[in-house]
C-alpha cells in the first residue's frame, strides 16, 4: 500500500512539475523584449510610424525613401 501511495505522489509531482516548466515557457518569450519601439514623425509628411520601419538620416526620421529623398518639409 505504501509502495502505490509512493507511485501516486511521484507520478503528481513530476505532472505538477511538467505543467510549471510549460507554463513558465508560455510566459517568458513575451516577456523578453530587448528595446521596445518608439514612435518617431516623418520629418517630411508627420506621419508617426515605429523606429524599427522608419529610415533615419541624421536627426531625421521618414516614413519612405520618396521622403527621405525630398527631404524635410519646408514651414511657411
Amino acid at each position: 500500500m505504501v509502495r502505490l501511495l509512493f507511485w501516486i505522489a511521484l507520478i503528481a509531482a513530476a505532472f505538477w512539475l511538467w505543467r510549471k516548466f510549460k507554463l513558465s515557457q508560455q510566459v517568458h518569450p513575451e516577456s523578453r523584449l530587448d528595446d521596445p519601439l518608439t514612435m518617431v514623425r516623418c520629418a517630411h509628411c508627420g506621419v508617426h510610424l515605429p523606429n524599427d520601419s522608419a529610415l533615419r538620416l541624421g536627426s531625421d526620421w521618414y516614413c519612405s525613401q520618396a521622403h527621405l529623398q525630398q527631404g524635410p518639409k519646408r514651414q511657411g
